[in-house]
């Protein structure tokens, strides 16, 4: 694995490869002193061309745990304001030694085109592109899901019933997710208005569905979907109101889940749009868990792109044992 850019590249076996890493690197974080020297030396760059919270600091987190070199760059007050491009940017980063690059941006296949243009030699991870994918999201959605549904085992989420709820139309974590899960063997529905839903869902490893109730009673998990108003040039529902009635999620819909069920959420939350508070802070809810869970994701996919590539090659997850060999 060279690059990290859909969740559609990765076999079952690599998908399985991150997570159990991640479970390592998740027990890594449950010490006293949380810091490995796995990277120690290399340069990893986030390179964000739109606005993040999460993702940025969890990437930046991951690769300071794993002792790496971290430079955070943002377009706003960079050349890229002055008209630079990708390529000129990307030439810059070479230039700097670079040996990984988080790429955030909001043109689809942006990331693609700078792992596939040979501007650069970094391993190149996408961190979100237009309305196309966001894979360590689903990741760390997938390894969220195995913990609470297959805590013990194989950790498999074969036959899991997976609910994604919402503007799936302008959502890049829908899309990654579907493809994910479908590859770990979950069963994905996609839930949202006829005018949310994206053209050509139908060849999706999904199902689909506009009735939010009839799809909540046999969900293992459901994940709720911000409504991206930043992304909408058109009206796509009557009123915020109407929204929140037919695919909001609250207390009432929420008691129809099964008693394992659990409620997820990539963040930023509409608190009372696409989710009510009460379920947001619900002992259902796993979304602070799933932050957490997001730097161990992301640590596994630093450490294997750019140090792994033997426990990769023996599609054998790393251990504490290994990750710290060498540690004074």
């Amino acid at each position: 694995m060279r690059h990290l850019l859909s969740t559609g590249d990765l076999s079952r076996d690599d998908a399985v490869l991150l997570l159990d890493t991640a479970e390592e690197m998740l027990s890594v974080a449950q010490r006293p002193i949380k810091k490995l020297p796995t990277l120690r030396g290399q340069t990893v760059v986030n390179l964000f061309f739109e606005d993040s919270t999460r993702t940025r600091i969890s990437f930046e987190a991951a690769a300071k745990r794993l002792s790496a070199d971290v430079i955070n760059f943002a377009a706003k007050g960079s050349s890229v304001s002055k008209g630079e491009s990708l390529k000129d940017t990307a030439l810059t980063l070479q230039a700097m030694g670079a040996d990984a690059v988080v790429i955030r941006h909001g043109a689809s296949g942006a990331p693609a085109r700078l792992a596939r243009a040979g501007w650069i030699d970094s391993a190149i991870l996408n961190a979100g592109d237009g309305s196309h994918e966001h894979p360590t999201q689903a990741l760390l959605d997938a390894f969220t899901m195995r913990r609470h549904l297959a805590p013990s085992g194989d950790r498999s989420l074969e036959g899991r019933r997976v609910a994604i709820v919402g503007d799936v139309l302008h959502s890049r974590v829908a899309r990654s997710n579907a493809l994910l899960l479908a590859t770990l063997g979950a069963e994905v529905t996609l839930v949202a208005p006829p005018t949310l839903m994206p053209y050509g869902v139908e060849s999706w490893p999904v199902e689909t569905s506009y009735d939010l109730d009839t799809v909540l009673a046999k969900s293992d998990a459901v994940m709720m979907l911000r409504v991206q108003t930043e992304r909408m040039n058109a009206a796509f529902f009557p009123s915020a109101r109407e929204y929140s009635r037919r695919y909001g999620l609250d207390s009432r819909r929420m008691a129809k889940l099964p008693e394992h069920a659990i409620v997820m959420h990539p963040g930023p939350m509409n608190r009372g749009m696409e989710i009510t508070a009460d379920v947001a802070d619900s002992v259902r809810s796993v979304i602070v868990e799933q932050v957490t869970n997001g730097v161990a994701v992301r640590m596994a996919a630093l450490y294997l792109l750019l140090s792994g590539a033997r426990d990769a090659a023996t599609t054998s997850p790393a251990t504490t044992a290994d990750l710290t060999e060498g540690q004074a």
